[in-house]
């Protein structure tokens, strides 16, 4: 079944469409990869679906339950939460105390939510940074984090942006090791990248944005190998 269900939306900024008329559906355990060109619309239509922004046209249906006017942290307890491309941990805040921010989403108890934390610490393998200070990390180790304080919000569906953008191949290879791992907790995602060969080993399909509109949908070799897609995304000669 769809647990995520994106209905004609459409975002407009005064005269100009950031996102037109955009459909598609995601089910219940897969990766969906998000891509375009810079400009395309994608965050924007992170914004729409998470709350941040409400779609001028259209819907967002999330687990059957229609989330139009819905504010973020509404949307995040219904079990729906998102990274962000620039990621900015609290610096003086412990990695452990950073993650219980998002455990408290779903506990008042500071002790469940420091074990709750600590779950999601292990699962991104930062176990042994949990007491060093958030400001110190490296930026894989940034991006890890931000992950894992989203994790502790207990989602269903996790939007992940651009979480790859700035790491070196070794740091992208283990934040695509991060993303199968948490396929295997039953945790569906949706990922926003530029980088094809990482988004084609994750990805059980891909919609393509452009110019803020739905350019094509399908399985990763069908993308790679769309002549509107190459010309729009990919570059031809």
């Amino acid at each position: 079944m769809a647990i995520l269900e994106i209905k004609h939306v459409s975002k407009f900024f005064g005269g100009l469409a950031a996102n037109s008329d955009v459909s598609f559906e995601m089910s219940e355990g897969m990766i969906m990869g998000l891509i375009g060109p810079n400009g395309a619309g994608k965050t924007t239509l992170f914004n729409c679906i998470t709350g941040y922004y409400p779609p001028s046209k259209g819907e967002v249906i999330f687990d059957g339950r229609r989330m139009n006017g819905l504010q973020p942290d509404a949307v995040c307890k219904l079990g729906m939460a998102r990274t962000w491309q620039k990621v900015r941990p609290l610096a003086k805040m412990t990695v452990v105390d950073n993650v219980m921010v998002g455990a408290l989403c779903r506990t008042n108890s500071l002790k469940k939510a420091r074990e709750l934390a600590m779950e999601q610490v292990r699962v991104v393998r930062l176990d042994h940074r949990a007491d060093f200070l958030a400001g110190g990390l490296p930026i894989g180790e940034r991006k890890k984090l931000e992950v894992a304080r989203v994790l502790a919000t207990q989602p269903k569906l996790l939007l992940l942006d651009e979480v790859m953008g700035g790491l070196n191949p070794a740091e992208s290879e283990e934040i695509i090791r991060l993303i199968l791992d948490i396929r295997k907790l039953g945790i569906t995602q949706m990922v926003i990248e530029h980088d094809m060969k990482a988004i084609m080993r994750i990805s059980d399909r891909i919609v393509v944005l452009n110019s803020g509109e739905k350019l094509a949908e399908g399985e990763p070799q069908e993308i790679v190998s769309n002549p509107d897609v190459i010309a729009a995304y990919l570059g031809s000669e």
